[in-house]
Parts: structure tokens; sequence; C-alpha cells
């Protein structure tokens, strides 16, 4: 370092009060005598044309020769373009950083800004929005497949190939979806942490074509009206409960889910107006729909009523239109209808209780030829016509009740097979290859091909 004017530590040891300052050359000096008894050592220097000073620490904890090595090393930095000041601020918050990791693990706590304490801090803010039913499942998915592997690695440091090492491990399970669904979570983690202002990239998204795609599942359904009309029937000659038969016969006719239909009380019915008000907290909704959201209107048809007449005389006392056998105050198991099926021959790969709502969308819109967004929205679907959400805006009051009853009288009809709805019917396939061989073997083209050869 040039000049280093101050010859050595004890010509500071015997300044005297009254000194302003005491030059060691090159911006380095001291400040003797400042707040009190305590010398502090200072540089000042020239970054970006700016004048700047940065503080070297306090004689005698830091003496001469220490003074003079932090001043060539913060000399060294603005050489190279760097400014000393921000290479301070950087040590200084690196052992901040250090010393709060390591108070953490004293008190068992996990690191600042690994996977899992950022997938928890990011669980912790969507967690209010959702249904328990569904949270529950995303962090038992992050805890059984995700924080084993990445839970204590910094963001940063996770790389594609380590999401995609996670996900494969539960493909070798055969649980494909579930593995692309971990994915979305981890990504959604990613993203949470880039908006908090970490530095990062999504390793997730190039994950996503790595997997294996699962297959589409569609509930089971009959949706050809001979098979339905026998299916029909079998539910009629149910020698099973009286509960879960009067469930059956629902089930078709009012277009709603197992579960909206199992877990129904009596107070949400109105069989002298035939009306039904499913109430919003059973439908599939978001979780703010589900609380303040309107209930979901059902048109009772006339069948409907006369078998939830039958059926109140039974369970109406318990509240429940369809109560467990010998449980008091429980509710009809979600597996006993597809049960009750299986037990009349029709197996999950023929129909399923939820398979009713897909058998009324294809017959209501194909045989009674109502329209779709009448059918989409007394399913509860979501529906968009061209202007986006006049569909939402509409209950179709009219036409739904219509529509219900004409679909009770159409599954009634089928059932005592006087039905005359006229189905559109496929004529049996006839290749044109068949014409040229019965051509080609005639008189009339035997004797045209000989003319053809003279």
């Amino acid at each position: 370092m040039a000049l280093e004017l101050i010859k050595n530590d004890r010509e500071i040891e015997a300044l005297k009060p009254g000194l302003k300052r005491l030059n060691d050359g090159a911006g380095l000096y001291l400040l003797p005598f400042a707040k009190g008894l305590t010398h502090y050592w200072r540089l000042d220097y020239v970054f970006e044309g700016r004048r700047k000073t940065l503080s070297l620490g306090v004689y005698p904890n830091t003496g001469l020769s220490d003074a003079r090595k932090k001043a060539a090393e913060a000399l060294a930095n603005l050489s190279t373009g760097v400014d000393p000041s921000s290479v301070r601020k950087v040590r200084r918050q690196q052992l901040l950083e250090k010393s709060e990791a390591e108070a953490r693990e004293l008190k068992g706590l996990l690191p600042l800004n690994c996977f899992e304490e950022t997938a928890r801090r990011w669980f912790s803010v969507k967690e209010g929005q959702w249904m328990y039913t569904y949270s529950s499942k995303v962090l038992r998915r992050l805890e059984l497949h995700a924080f084993p592997l990445l839970g204590a690695m910094p963001m940063a440091s996770i790389s594609p190939s380590k999401i995609l090492e996670v996900c494969r491990r539960v493909e070798d399970n055969d649980t494909l979806e579930t593995a692309h669904r971990l994915r979305e979570h981890c990504s959604a983690v990613f993203r949470f942490a880039i908006v908090e202002g970490e530095n990062l990239r999504d390793p997730c998204i190039e994950v996503k074509d790595a997997l294996k795609r699962p297959p589409v599942r569609h509930f089971s359904a009959v949706t050809k009206p001979d098979m339905l009309a026998e299916l029909l029937r079998a539910i009629e000659n149910y020698r099973g409960s009286f509960v879960v038969r009067s469930a059956l016969q629902l089930a078709p006719m009012l277009m709603v889910r197992p579960g909206e239909l199992r877990l129904a009380g009596w107070e949400e019915f109105d069989l002298d107006n035939q009306l039904w008000y499913v109430p919003s907290i059973r439908m599939k909704r978001t979780k703010e729909e589900k609380l303040n959201g309107q209930p979901h209107f059902v048109p009772l048809p006339r069948q409907a009523v006369d078998v939830l007449e039958a059926l109140f005389l039974r369970t109406g006392p318990t509240g429940q239109l369809f109560p467990a056998e010998g449980r008091a105050g429980r509710f009809m198991s979600e597996n006993t209808l597809n049960a009750a099926l299986r037990a009349m021959g029709y197996s999950g790969d023929m129909v399923t209780a939820h398979g009713f709502r897909a058998t009324a969308r294809t017959l209501v819109v194909e045989v009674l030829q109502y329209p779709e967004s009448v059918v989409e929205m007394q399913l509860a679907h979501a529906v968009k016509d061209a202007n986006g959400t006049a569909y939402n805006r509409t209950e179709f009051v009219r036409k739904r009740i219509e529509m219900m009853q004409s679909w009770a009288d159409y599954l009634e009809d089928l059932r005592l097979g006087r039905n005359t709805a006229g189905h559109p019917v496929l004529p049996t396939f006839q290749p044109v290859t068949r014409r040229s061989s019965a051509i080609s073997g005639s008189p009339s083209a035997i004797q045209a091909d000989t003319q053809l050869r003279q």
C-alpha cells in the first residue's frame, strides 16, 4: 500500500486529544478520540464519480497492520470495478444468514429458503382457500414424496433432473396421475418463491413432457337405450334394502353426483312443490363458492316425488334420506350404490353410480333433443357461451323443470317397454367391395369381359 505515513502502533498510542485526523495515505486514516477515547479507522475512496467512506474497525481491536490489509483489499476490489461497500454488505448478509441458520437449527427449525420451508409457507397461504379434503391430500403428497428428497435442499440448487427423480419414484408405483399432481404442487412452490423475490426459475416446467401420461378415465355409463331399459328393470326388482333401492331409483333421474344424493337431508326437500335445493357446501365448487354460493336447484319429476314420498315414511324421522343401516346418525356409505350394482351383475366396466350423469348427458341431448346448455346447467357444470358467462347468469328454470319431467317419463317408458322415442341408429355397414364381387360373378359381367378381350 502506498505511503504508510503512520510509523507504528506506538505513534497511535501516544496521541493526545485535539488531533482531528491521523493520515496513513491512499485514503486510509484514523479518527482519534471519536466518541470519547475510541479511535476509528476510515477509508475514503471514489466510486463511479461519488466520494464514499468505508469503516475499517476500531483501534486497538483493529491494529495498524490489520487496517492496512483491509484497506488494500478494498482498493483491490475498487480496481476491478467493484464497490467495497457492496462487498461489505454482502458479507454482512452472509454472516447474518449463517447466524440465523445456526439459530434455527438449534431450535429444530428448517433452514430458510430450503424446499420444505418454502413449501410449508406456500401451503399456509393456500390452505385457507381449499376445503380440508383437498388441502390434506396436497400436504400428504408433499410429505410422502417430495420432502424426503427435496426438503432440506436450497431452492436454488434443485434442478429439473431432481424433480424428475422425485416424480419417477411415484411413477414406479403405477400412480401416474399422482406423479403429475406432485409436479404441479412443486411448480406452485417455485412460483411462490419467485414472486417473493427469490432469484429462481421453475425447474418443473421441463419435467412435464418427461412423465408418462396417465390414461383418461371416464365413469362407466350405459348410453344404449336397450341396455338402460334392462338396468332400470333390474333396479326396480332389486331385492336389497328399501333405502338402497330408493337411491338407485333416484340416481338415474336426478342427474346429481352420488355424494350430493347420499348425503341429502329431508330439510332440503319440498315435495309438495317438487323442489330440491342441494346446499352449496355439498357441491363440487371452490371453497369460497361452497361457503357463500347459492344452492343448486333440482326440479323433482313426478316419479321422483313418488319414490321420495315412500322413502319419507321410512327415514323421515331420522332427517337423513339414506341413513346407514344399523348405524344411527351415519349416512349411507359412498360405496353402497356401486356395491348394489355389482350385486345385480353390473361390473365397474359397465356402469357406476356416477356414470348415470353421463347417461343423462348423452340421451337427453341426443334423444330428447334438449339444448346442451340446459343439461349442463342441471349437471352443475360451468358453462360458457360466446359472451363468456351468459349461461351462468340464468337458471333456465322453466326449461329445466320441463326437461327433468321429460327425462323421468323417458326412463319410465324404457323400463316398462313402451318407449316410442326415436333413437339415432346407424345402418349396418356394407363395404362397397361386396358390390364389386357380386358384379364380377354375374353373367352380364362375364359377357362384357369377353367382349373386351376380343
